[in-house]
């Protein structure tokens, strides 16, 4: 990889829960890539790129998986909430029932 500038930024936790570390077991920060190839690509790479030997820990930055992942998961808040409210009303609808029903018989 070619001349890369990094930022300061520090990678957020991976999908599945962890932090994204390095061989070194840092953090990696957040680069853009200079090459021919992928210029101006975001990625996470390895805070000791360049300086040792070692690590070639780098992993591309996807923001549209992230906003997806983000979506889904407010989907599935959303969906979770609907169930309860759901339960909540169909138990209402049966006392209601239930109410009615000894009033008339």
């Amino acid at each position: 990889m070619a001349a890369q500038s990094s930022t300061s930024s520090r990678s957020r936790s991976s999908s599945h829960g962890r932090p994204l570390l390095c061989s070194h077991g840092e953090r990696p920060v957040l680069q853009t890539s200079g090459t021919k190839e992928n210029p101006g690509c975001k990625l996470w790479g390895c805070v000791y790129f360049e300086v040792q030997q070692g690590c070639n820990f780098f992993r591309w930055e996807d923001p549209e998986t992230e906003v997806e992942y983000s979506k889904i998961a407010r989907i599935k808040r959303k969906v979770s909430s609907l169930k309860s409210r759901t339960k909540a009303a169909e138990w209402k609808l049966k006392e209601y029932v239930v109410v009615v029903v000894g009033k008339l018989g």
